[in-house]
């Protein structure tokens, strides 16, 4: 039996029967949708996409104003006064930005349907400034983000917008909601806007984050209900659209191989410049890092004994026989579902991963029959070797990976090396399956002690699709596809969880301030009134005791400047006066005094946990004191400033770098960070060694500490930009730091291998 969609857009099976033909005849009515339809469906995703997109212009601002007004509060003037007075004029018209950018979004599905006027949305030409130029290679990066975040979605869509355009009757064009034209609304809703060079990578960043929580669910939708309609995507491509592979090296099979999102074409809504980066360029790069992996590998001490004949398996010698890469395919399929407990070991430090790959392969050839001993490994498949060996060890090494989840990196270490010995684009494109994986892999595994359910069902999901990987796969890259994008659904659906966390772990620290900020502020205010002067003994300590802490009460609900704060601080100015006149023997005038001040003394006392009998038992003894003009007093000292930055739970690890007053730090490095914002991620060796990523996920309004969370939102680390600093020149934390694990772990394999290639 054919299934429905076979019959989808005129392809009807053959029915050899005459009531079969008269079926046949009856699918196009029933299976295929009329001309109208898939134009109402056109329609219903616009909409969609319309609502869902249309906030985001009036989310922008209120992030980028609070930034730019703590920068100010550093006395950071200039520019950032400039770029406040933009970002507030900004928005002053973020209505007419949110009009004009469901206009946009709405062109772009005009653009489709092939409806748009000529010219309507198209940027003008000709010379551009330089400041026009870097906003628009600003955008090129953006949709470059957009596209490597959202690969396999995008992916979908891609391929079910073509379908729709065919059935459209509609010149082929891009993707309506796609990387290039999100980037491309977004430089012509602000490409007049007079944009400073400070103030636009604020702007794209910010962006960028708030496309981040709309774009996930509203892809899912489009692709849902395309899927719906019929509109299936197939992701594999046919042979001629593979990349060519390499010499001596065995060709990806097609079915093996998930498309890459290709470079889109420039539209009349697009910037007019291509928002990717060019396989060639990635593959120089690659290219750059395989020569450094020579050098380093022939001439570096670092290599150890893998350079040696024994274990490299490589010799001088025309007896020797290179290993064909189809040979070595053979062993790892052999070993990819043995027991993984050499990498294991070597994951754990008890030896070089590389090593043990390259044992595990001989010994697997032997196996086979291979006389080892007369053959060695070719140059190209000992570069896969040891790239996969030293991204293994680079990933478990900089990411807080706890307890037994290092067992499911071992377990897909052979995997690996079977997918690098035939395809490179492991490590040139960004959204390879594989890559993908590890990604996803990581950030479930990452800080995860399984401490909640959601964390234990993380680990669960995990160890599952890893077995699953490690079972099935078989040179088909589709299974790390699926595997990928079932653990991404769950850590989306568990985001939520991570940023709550994150939001408490801010309002702790932010209470802790403004409580700390609030006893500073009056300590201050005592210190003026009763440092130095001679107070009775019930004065003195009602000030510093019960008023002191009426003051920080009021502070805390009221503020600064309020009117029950102002009056709190006259009740203080009050005592001392009382104080005053009972010395000059003014009776009248201190019963007087005091009288006034009954209610106010009351209230007082009832902030500090006393009732109204205690207070008036207070206020009696007052009253006694005060009638005996020579009753003793003394001389009040200055109390005691808080240090208003005092954290405790961060002193063991702000403790490597000395205290405040010491601390050894680059300014440069220090107002580099105070530059970074929300959502920005770094790298951080914590008080135990334990090196792994932390986001950056709120800066104190009051004293202008960073919060540093991990993937799981728990609070890592709360400290100044000086002291982060610090940290940096101390080599425990890494500003440059990429958010995903896979090219976090590769930037360290390069820069492994570029200073031990310069030592050597």
């Amino acid at each position: 039996m054919v299934p429905l969609c076979s019959a989808v857009w005129g392809h009807q099976p053959r029915i050899g029967t005459s009531a079969g033909n008269h079926l046949a005849n009856r699918l196009p009515d029933i299976a295929t949708p009329t001309g109208s339809e898939p134009a109402r469906l056109l329609d219903e995703l616009k909409r969609v996409a319309v609502e869902q997109l249309a906030a985001v212009p009036a989310e922008l601002y209120r992030p980028i104003e609070e930034h730019l007004q703590h920068a100010l509060r550093l006395n950071q003037l200039g520019a950032r006064r400039k770029d406040l007075m933009t970002v507030l004029s900004l928005r002053q018209r973020s209505a007419g930005h949110v009009m004009r950018y469901r206009e946009l979004i709405a062109s772009s599905f005009d653009d489709f349907r092939g409806r748009a006027l000529a010219g309507q949305t198209g940027l003008p030409l000709g010379l551009v400034g330089d400041n026009e130029l870097q906003f628009h290679l600003a955008g090129q990066r953006l949709a470059e983000a957009i596209g490597q975040r959202y690969v396999q979605p995008l992916q979908l869509l891609d391929l079910r917008f073509d379908a729709l355009s065919r059935a459209l009757g509609a010149p082929a064009t891009s993707n309506p909601v796609g990387a290039t034209r999100l980037a491309g609304a977004f430089l012509q809703l602000f490409r007049d806007a007079g944009i400073s060079d400070t103030l636009q990578p604020l702007l794209f960043r910010q962006y960028e984050q708030e496309l981040a929580k709309v774009l996930g669910p509203l892809y899912q939708r489009l692709n849902t209900q395309l899927a719906a309609a019929g509109f299936h995507a197939d992701l594999r491509r046919d042979k001629a659209a593979a990349p060519a592979s390499r010499p001596g090296v065995i060709a990806t099979p097609a079915s093996s191989t998930v498309a890459a999102a290709a470079p889109q074409p420039a539209s009349p809504s697009g910037t007019g410049i291509d928002l990717f980066r060019t396989s060639a360029e990635a593959r120089v790069r690659h290219q750059t890092l395989r020569d450094l992996l020579h050098v380093w590998r022939d001439g570096s001490p670092e290599a150890g004994d893998l350079a040696s004949e024994q274990h490299s398996g490589r010799a001088v010698g025309a007896d020797r026989r290179e290993l064909r890469t189809e040979e070595l395919v053979s062993v790892a399929s052999l070993l990819q579902r043995e027991s993984q407990e050499p990498f294991e070991r070597a994951l754990t430090g008890s030896g070089d991963l590389r090593l043990a790959i390259r044992e595990q392969l001989l010994e697997g050839a032997r196996r086979l029959g291979v006389d080892t001993d007369y053959s060695c490994f070719a140059q190209r498949e000992e570069d896969a070797i040891d790239l996969v060996g030293l991204l293994f060890q680079s990933l478990l090494g900089t990411h807080a990976l706890l307890g037994q989840t290092r067992r499911l990196y071992a377990r897909l270490v052979m995997a690996y090396v079977r997918i690098a010995l035939t395809d490179e684009n492991l490590f040139v494109r960004p959204d390879h399956p594989g890559r993908r994986l590890l990604d996803a892999l990581t950030q479930s595994c990452e800080s995860n002690d399984g401490a909640s359910p959601q964390d234990r069902e993380l680990l669960r999901r995990a160890g599952s699709v890893v077995a699953r990987v490690v079972a099935d796969y078989n040179e088909d890259l589709a299974i790390f596809e699926l595997a990928a994008n079932e653990l991404q659904d769950l850590l989306l659906q568990q985001r939520s969880r991570a940023e709550i966390v994150e939001r408490r772990s801010a309002e702790t620290v932010h209470g802790r301030e403004r409580l700390l900020q609030a006893r500073l502020q009056a300590a201050t205010e005592l210190s003026q009134r009763i440092a130095g002067r001679p107070l009775t003994a019930p004065i003195a300590q009602f000030l510093e005791q019960h008023w002191q802490h009426h003051l920080v009460q009021t502070l805390l609900r009221d503020g600064h400047g309020s009117r029950r704060y102002r009056e709190v601080l006259a009740l203080g100015d009050a005592l001392v006066a009382v104080d005053q006149a009972a010395t000059r023997c003014d009776g009248s005038e201190v019963a007087d005094r005091v009288w006034a001040l009954h209610r106010d003394l009351v209230e007082c006392l009832s902030s500090s946990g006393l009732d109204d009998q205690v207070a008036s038992e207070w206020l009696a003894g007052l009253a006694r004191t005060m009638a005996f003009p020579d009753a003793p007093r003394d001389v009040q000292p200055a109390p005691e400033i808080p240090q208003l930055a005092d954290d405790s739970d961060d002193t063991r690890l702000l403790r490597v770098v000395g205290g405040t007053a010491s601390l050894d730090f680059d300014p440069q490095v220090a107002e580099r960070l105070r530059q970074l914002i929300p959502g920005d991620w770094l790298r951080l060796v914590d008080e135990d060694g334990q090196e792994g990523s932390v986001k950056l996920a709120w800066i104190s309004p009051l004293t202008s500490r960073l919060l540093l969370v991990n993937r799981r939102g728990v609070r890592k680390l709360v400290a100044s930009p000086q002291q982060l600093a610090a940290l940096v020149k101390a080599g425990r934390l890494q500003v440059d730091s990429a958010a995903l694990p896979f090219e976090a772990a590769m930037h360290q394999v390069r820069e492994r291998l570029s200073v031990a290639t310069a030592a050597a």
